[in-house]
């Protein structure tokens, strides 16, 4: 019996050295294994293409503060013909790339405001949507100063560009894709929601928001086929974002916890790092997770997804820390957003099915 085990176990070493050095050593066998590499790798993920339902990803959680499990600031919305990257922070483009998702028909980039972990990514967007079909100039809708940042980016650009379209060829880079157009969505008031796109069915309504002294700051509501998101963007505790988000399907709310952040705060002071006043400033422009739960529930909304999560959450026992007090004011309908989540909502159905794209 030993003798057969043992004679099993060569005849394994043996098969397992021959294909070892086959791959080792062959290059046809190593060219065969990386194209059945590619090819499994570059799937798309269709399934948000499909025109009886709203489909919302998250490709960027995070904040400006490091955190290698989130992307900054950046959301994915299909709603039939159209699709609305909402926010572009560093690394959603990663994400997205990531996920397999299809960036050739982009409508335009919703913009909340412009600090730099929400406009970042906008090259990365713009350059692979350009390359997977765009050819209109990419449209920018945002508050006033959008102008600004597009011819920002125009400006920083604009050599890279000539040399794509000199390699590539204008039938494959269109020169007015390389663009940005701008289109300022001027909100006059707080008690005011402008339609900024209206179109087959899909409406795209701007309201105010508070994170001052950013002004104006804006959240963004999609309707579709009955179906309805919300992003607050970056405020703080803003009944607005109720009033304008009553009824929605789901809320995408920032969320800071302030108790840890105190916990940052103090352990940077203790070093000397100045940065620990950042932690104190920072309070009292976001929301914190229980009062985004209160204005959740004043909205009737029926899911809450947490983003722009500050501080970083690398365990169970740090995203437990952070929903602190939430199921006293919130008991369902809860989650903290993640890059990579997917949430379905089917046409003439209050179902929201979500999907892990990691």
């Amino acid at each position: 019996m030993k003798r057969l085990v043992a004679a099993a176990v060569a005849a394994v070493l043996v098969l397992f050295a021959a294909g070892f050095a086959a791959l080792w050593f062959s290059d046809d066998v190593q060219d065969a294994m990386l194209r059945r590499v590619v090819q499994s790798n570059m799937a798309f993920n269709d399934a948000v293409l499909d025109p009886e339902a709203l489909h919302v990803v998250l490709c960027g959680t995070g904040s400006p503060m490091p955190d290698p499990d989130r992307a900054q600031s950046c959301a994915i919305v299909y709603a039939g013909e159209h699709v609305f990257v909402v926010d572009a922070g560093l690394g959603g483009w990663d994400r997205l790339a990531a996920f397999g998702l299809p960036v050739g028909n982009i409508t335009g980039v919703l913009i909340t405001h412009f600090h730099s972990d929400h406009i970042s990514g906008l090259p990365d967007i713009a350059l692979n949507s350009w390359a997977s079909g765009r050819r209109e100039a990419l449209a920018l809708y945002g508050p006033p100063g959008v102008e600004t940042v597009a011819a920002g980016f125009d400006l920083a650009y604009s050599l890279d560009d000539g040399y794509r379209i000199a390699h590539h060829g204008p039938d494959f880079f269109s020169e007015e894709g390389a663009n940005f157009r701008p289109i300022t969505v001027d909100v006059p008031d707080r008690d005011t929601g402008v339609t900024v796109f209206e179109d087959a069915g899909v409406k795209v309504t701007a309201f105010r928001v508070s994170h001052e002294p950013v002004e104006p700051a804006y959240g963004f509501r999609i309707d579709y086929k009955g179906r309805s998101v919300v992003f607050s963007g970056d405020t703080k505790e803003d009944r607005n974002v109720a009033t304008f988000g009553a009824g929605a399907d789901v809320i995408v709310h920032e969320a800071l916890a302030a108790h840890m952040v105190d916990l940052l705060g103090e352990g940077l002071a203790a070093r000397g790092d100045r940065r620990s006043k950042v932690m104190y400033d920072i309070q009292d422009y976001h929301a914190t997770p229980v009062q985004a739960a209160k204005v959740a529930n004043e909205a009737g909304t029926k899911l809450l997804v947490y983003t722009h999560v500050v501080p970083r959450l690398p365990n169970a026992l740090a995203e437990r820390v952070f929903l602190r007090g939430v199921s006293d004011i919130r008991k369902r309908g809860v989650m903290i957003g993640y890059d990579g989540l997917y949430l379905r909502l089917p046409a003439g159905s209050e179902k929201i099915e979500t999907i892990d794209l990691r």
